[in-house]
């Protein structure tokens, strides 16, 4: 498959629903950035409020026209409600890699599984369908909950990188530095994350 920046991609299965971000999601996430700004404690990019998410969106939709992100929002199918965000972002075609992060779900969304369905059908989409080869994840250090998170679904954590950001109140933050190879996801992650969902 050749992978089409202006294409519409949706992935889901019984439990979630994942489709292009557009601008007009304010609407579906405003809630979350004025109810739960603790969100984007660890974010490089917060949207703790109406303007800040408004700048999110729209940063993640100029990376898409720039061919450097995809980013989706997440639809939760069992309570019928959207639940955060997340995306492809440094995506290298020729490289066959890219980087699967930024996201975030309510709290009320987190530790119900439905994270692990999201990042199976984007995994699914990413190894067998854009035929990338690497799939990297990245997290602020002290992030401990994110950190296990990714681990659990099959990550393999390869190093940290000193200093190498700022969190939203201005102290820098070490970045964890995880990944899934595709042979990794052929050989055990897909069927370990599956009989998980």
């Amino acid at each position: 498959m050749n992978f089409d920046f202006n294409t519409k991609y949706t992935l889901e299965n019984e439990s979630v629903l994942l489709r292009p971000l557009e601008l007009s999601d304010i609407e579906n996430l405003l809630h979350f950035s004025i109810n739960e700004p603790e969100l984007w404690d660890y974010s490089l990019l917060p949207a703790s409020n109406e303007n800040e998410l408004k700048n999110y969106i729209e940063v993640a939709l100029e990376k898409r026209k720039k061919q450097i992100d995809y980013p989706f929002i997440v639809f939760d199918k069992k309570t019928n409600s959207y639940a955060g965000s997340t995306r492809f972002y440094d995506i290298q075609l020729t490289n066959k890699s890219l980087q699967l992060g930024f996201t975030w779900y309510g709290k009320e969304y987190q530790g119900t599984g439905l994270n692990k369905n999201c990042k199976f059908l984007l995994l699914e989409f990413a190894f067998e369908k854009m035929n990338i080869e690497r799939v990297e994840f990245r997290a602020d250090y002290a992030n401990k909950k994110s950190i296990a998170a990714m681990k659990s679904i099959g990550c393999i954590e390869e190093g940290v990188l000193r200093s190498n950001g700022v969190r939203p109140n201005g102290e820098r933050r070490d970045s964890i530095i995880l990944s899934i190879l595709k042979n990794e996801w052929k050989n055990g992650v897909k069927e370990n994350l599956f009989k998980r969902l």
